[in-house]
């Protein structure tokens, strides 16, 4: 039983590398020597847990995904219980992200962004996770009594991909301005 605890916090300390290194460096950028060595494991623990790089941004994707969707979901919710709220609380939500230091913007637009076939694992799982984005976006088009919430979910998911990519390539946190004069348009359509 020690054993496997012991194998879960070495996986848990290599992912929790893979968080902050690929995201501030990129996936290319960020050899697996780096990784092992900020986990403080040995290399045959690296490969014990993980089977290549691949497997390792597998795991990356999917952990980053989990601890982003989990604060988005919760900062939206949070304004949305407002009076009078709308879409635009969305844009609130990015630009206090947009705000923080760390802000290297969005892990899957990053991943596709440095190459990769459009049928890898990668894609597929930004894909998978962009449509979990757009079901919570429905959601919230459906809470806040919108017409075609399906539509509404879509653009909101343009909005949110266009504003992160904006904030990232001019480093200006006032992107989000822009993003909540689209959402403020959204909720009048």
């Amino acid at each position: 039983m020690q054993e496997l605890t012991q194998a879960q916090n070495q996986r848990d300390s290599i992912v929790n590398s893979s968080l902050e290194l690929f995201y501030r460096d990129g996936i290319k950028g960020t050899d697996v020597n780096r990784i092992i060595e900020r986990a403080g494991v040995s290399e045959s623990s690296f490969y014990q847990n993980f089977a290549s790089k691949d497997d390792l941004v597998t795991a990356f994707l999917h952990k980053r995904h989990d601890i982003w969707m989990g604060w988005f979901t919760g900062e939206v919710k949070a304004k949305l219980s407002q009076p009078g709220a709308g879409l635009e609380v969305i844009a609130d939500v990015l630009q206090s992200w947009f705000e923080d230091p760390k802000f290297r913007g969005c892990a899957f637009i990053n991943t596709i962004a440095e190459g990769g076939k459009f049928d890898s694992e990668p894609f597929t799982i930004a894909r998978e996770h962009k449509e979990e984005l757009r079901r919570f976006l429905k959601e919230v088009a459906i809470r806040l009594n919108h017409e075609e919430p399906d539509l509404t979910a879509s653009a909101a998911v343009l909005v949110v991909e266009g504003a992160i990519v904006r904030a990232q390539m001019t480093g200006d946190a006032q992107e989000a301005y822009n993003a909540r004069l689209l959402f403020q348009c959204l909720n009048h359509s």
